[in-house]
């Protein structure tokens, strides 16, 4: 891919835009179309693309497999951690409303936490089995691949 001068460059000029894209979409999820599942797609595609352009070993030092696996518990525990403390403050698991004092700010922050979980845990799915894949050698026969 190092002779693909013009890619690289269109990629370096839209990774940020699609990062952005994919935090726009996380964080406006509670009042519109969208949420954590969709930007940790965008996210996730965006990191693919920069793996694809860049190389796979590139995108292995940009983001380490052991940040990735990180991150995929993270978001996971995040998910769970809030229905945790629902049960530990008198509610019901994923209970948002004992979550604030006042029962609006509970469902808030409890569908901010689990969406951002989701975006979490999403992105770095896609980007772990993405990994998966994309270093494994070619099948027998397909030298040229």
């Amino acid at each position: 891919m190092k002779h693909h001068i013009v890619l690289r460059i269109v990629t370096k000029i839209l990774l940020p835009p699609i990062l952005l894209f994919a935090l726009y979409v996380q964080f406006h999820g509670d009042f519109g179309p969208g949420g954590g599942f969709q930007a940790g797609v965008i996210f996730g595609a965006g990191f693919i693309l920069y793996a694809l352009v860049f190389g796979l070993e590139t995108a292995r030092q940009v983001v380490p497999d052991g940040v990735v696996r990180f991150f995929v518990a993270f978001g996971v525990l995040l998910y769970a951690g809030v229905g945790v403390v629902g049960i530990l403050l008198g509610g019901n698991y994923l209970d948002y409303n004992v979550l604030a004092s006042d029962s609006q700010a509970g469902q808030h922050l409890g569908i901010f936490l689990v969406e951002l979980g989701v975006g979490i845990t999403v992105a770095a799915v896609m980007i772990a089995i993405f990994f998966s894949f994309a270093g494994r050698p070619p099948p027998l026969g397909d030298e040229d691949w």
